[in-house]
């Protein structure tokens, strides 16, 4: 153990604070409530245990990306990553006694985030370097295919039901839009892991036929660093998952102390969270792997509303208390408006600086409509 956790520095870190925080958060918290420089502080001691936990699981999961290939090392960093939004949703939500909207928030910025702004910096950043990039056309087809209809479902069509007032659904449509799109999202899955891998790899890695053979003692001597990073990457995975609840406290009270919209809650935990995850995207766009971005982009924001929207609906249905799902009519707007461009910007095997533009405009004005409604 002690030979494994040789060079981690974060997982001790994390662990430490998540039991300094299990045992002295709540009076921390109740000091904090009357003093801004302690919240500031606790905040900043928070947040930078969380992104230095985060960049972990992300560096593990690149080397199970290399190791695996493509599309599992994707899907364990997406997965992993979600998980740790997941439980800060579900856990504010358990923990109120009202409908909540920060699932609705979480889920819009996640994908506001990831389809205009780390999408808009790789093709753009990309295309600067390499001019025009290429990617598997049928897996970005896949994603969007799945993603456009689960977020209609989710963030548009609660505004338009009769079953119950208000932007939220009825518990028949709850429960049902619930299996629907777990259901959806296991067939994607299936799809992407078994039948169709090929679509999710660099085109240029997609004749298997013309890849030679791994020898049987580079099989074997990559089982010990897969086990390894797995196991590195759950340590570090599971602590930053309660940090991130205990961060989410803390934000709300500093939101609500400063005035400031009820929604940056969730942008502010969407940044946090996804921020390792962008800059893998991002990293790998520089290097001319933009299938690689692609994956983790797409794959972001389909693992978060094919969990997130099902975890929420069943807790909410098990509570007695709706979750408030439907947006805003500026905010529909944008989010149409988004898998519009997203279509046509994944309408052909090659992209373009201009498409990268495009992507950010729609994201700055995502940013203007937090604070400006």
């Amino acid at each position: 153990m002690f030979k494994l956790l040789r060079g981690e520095g974060q997982i001790p870190a994390v662990w430490l604070t998540g039991a300094l925080f299990l045992l002295f958060g709540s009076r921390w918290f109740a000091a904090a409530a009357d003093n801004a420089g302690l919240t500031l502080l606790l905040f900043a001691w928070l947040f930078a245990a969380i992104l230095w936990g985060a960049f972990g699981v992300v560096r593990h999961a690149e080397h199970l990306a290399e190791t695996l290939g493509e599309p599992y090392g994707t899907l364990i960093l997406t997965l992993s990553v979600t998980i740790i939004e997941v439980a800060f949703i579900v856990t504010a939500i358990a923990t109120s006694t009202k409908s909540s909207p920060v699932a609705r928030d979480a889920v819009f910025a996640v994908v506001m985030i990831m389809l205009n702004g780390t999408i808009g910096l790789c093709l753009l950043l990309g295309g600067l370097r390499h001019r025009e990039q290429t990617y598997n056309l049928p897996g970005a087809r896949a994603f969007l295919s799945v993603v456009i209809p689960l977020a209609a479902f989710a963030l548009i069509l609660p505004n338009f039901t009769v079953g119950a007032s208000g932007p939220i659904l009825s518990m028949p449509q709850a429960i049902t839009i619930a299996v629907l799109t777990l259901t959806l999202y296991g067939v994607f899955l299936a799809m992407q892991t078994v039948r169709h891998r090929s679509f999710f790899q660099d085109p240029i890695e997609t004749d298997s036929s013309a890849l030679p053979e791994p020898p049987p003692e580079a099989a074997h001597a990559g089982a010990h660093p897969i086990a390894s990073h797995t196991v590195c990457l759950a340590l570090t995975l599971l602590p930053a998952v309660y940090l991130t609840e205990e961060l989410g406290h803390i934000v709300e009270h500093a939101v609500k102390a400063a005035g400031a919209p009820q929604g940056l809650v969730g942008v502010i935990v969407a940044v946090l969270v996804l921020a390792p995850e962008a800059m893998g995207a991002l990293q790998a766009a520089l290097r001319n792997r933009l299938q690689r971005a692609v994956n983790i982009a797409l794959g972001s924001v389909l693992a978060t509303i094919g969990l997130t929207i099902p975890t929420v609906l069943i807790l909410g249905v098990w509570k007695g208390i709706p979750t408030i799902l439907g947006l805003g009519q500026e905010q529909i707007v944008l989010l149409a408006v988004t898998l519009v461009v997203s279509t046509l910007t994944f309408g052909g095997d090659r992209t373009n600086m201009l498409q990268g533009a495009v992507h950010l405009v729609m994201f700055l004005v995502f940013g203007l409509l937090v604070f400006h409604p």
